[in-house]
């Protein structure tokens, strides 16, 4: 049974898809059967995997299961990574999840012939709390959030917290937080990383605003094919040890 990895928060342009990606090649890497879907309209993920963000039917015919998601895989140049692209029809998904009777379980319903096939899938989301987020928060075993190194970052991801625990049915999700875009010459982010990194649900490795992660859409590959020795490929890879642990610990 697959492990769901839904790398998610409130905001945008935090990282997320970066980690999606990056994440996803490492894991296949390391040997493991690996799905990402791809859920931001934007379809940036789909974009940096050099595949084209369409799916047959749209997302309405998907979560209402009038699709075979298996039909709808997509191949990257991983051999042990496959795509679910994105689509510009889930700027819907929340009116397609309410057409459903039971809406929170859309995306877990879309898993679930696939969950057998892999050993971790990846969810890039888009940003917002609406329907979707909560069908989100009902599939994945862990939301994995990018945060900013500043005050309000950190509280936001208090109040997702606080939303997850009050809001949310049982089976709740593990939450789990790193720190992303860190910029190391800023001395906010420098003490923000060092007060809060390892402690209350925030991971330790952290990954720098280099250079590199932006050169991503340029190449259009992950990290590990053409800078898995810099300083940002060297974080994602501690990153993913660190999660792994949290996974099959």
């Amino acid at each position: 049974m697959a492990k769901v990895i839904a790398l998610y928060n409130i905001k945008g342009g935090v990282g997320k898809t970066s980690a999606a990606v990056n994440l996803a090649w490492i894991a296949a890497d390391e040997g493991a059967r690996v799905l990402l879907w791809d859920l931001d309209p934007q379809g940036a993920a789909s974009y940096l995997l050099r595949i084209k963000p369409k799916v047959r039917g749209g997302g309405s015919k998907l979560v209402r299961g009038k699709s075979d998601p298996a039909a709808l895989l997509k191949g990257s140049d991983h051999e042990r990574l496959d795509l679910l692209p994105a689509d510009f029809s889930y700027r819907n998904m929340d009116l397609a999840l309410d057409a459903t009777k039971r809406p929170t379980r859309g995306l877990s319903r879309v898993l679930e012939p696939l969950s057998e096939d892999y050993d971790y899938v990846f969810l890039d989301c888009p940003p917002a709390i609406s329907l979707s987020s909560e069908s989100i928060f009902a599939a994945a075993d862990v939301l994995l959030v990018p945060l900013i190194p500043t005050p309000l970052s950190l509280r936001t991801f208090d109040r997702l917290r606080e939303f997850v625990a009050r809001d949310v049915p049982k089976p709740r999700p593990q939450i789990l937080a790193f720190f992303s875009m860190c910029d190391g010459r800023r001395s906010l982010h420098r003490r923000v990383i060092e007060e809060h990194a390892a402690t209350d649900g925030v991971l330790a490795a952290a990954i720098p605003a280099a250079s590199d992660v932006e050169r991503m859409a340029l190449q259009r590959r992950a990290l590990a094919q053409f800078a898995a020795r810099g300083r940002a490929g060297r974080a994602y890879g501690a990153l993913w040890t660190e999660l792994r642990g949290r996974l099959d610990g």
